[in-house]
């Protein structure tokens, strides 16, 4: 599902909201979830799951082609860790 098939589907299960104002909303959940992340805070949506940042420390890679080793520099990356609800329910215990 893409964010336009989500908002769709917000807006066609609650006919008595404007798709524009669906848009806002959902555009809205996702900046705050984004800026949090941009913070280094977690975002915690019950059921479902954790957002949170990790960092991967610099480290010496290689490039598959050459067999050159390579800098890597330290980096923050997303991760996702899924709620029991929703890990119960994609193993078909709900």
């Amino acid at each position: 599902m893409i964010r336009s098939e989500l908002i769709q589907k917000i807006a066609d299960e609650n006919p008595h909201l404007y798709q524009r104002d669906v848009e806002r909303i959902v555009n809205t959940i996702f900046d705050e979830v984004t800026d949090a992340m941009a913070r280094g805070d977690r975002v915690e949506l019950r059921g479902f799951g954790a957002f949170s940042v990790k960092k991967r420390d610099a480290r010496i890679g290689r490039n598959p082609r050459t067999g050159e080793t390579v800098d890597v520099e330290e980096k923050h990356v997303p991760f996702f860790k899924t709620g029991k609800l929703l890990r119960d329910r994609l193993n078909g215990k709900a």
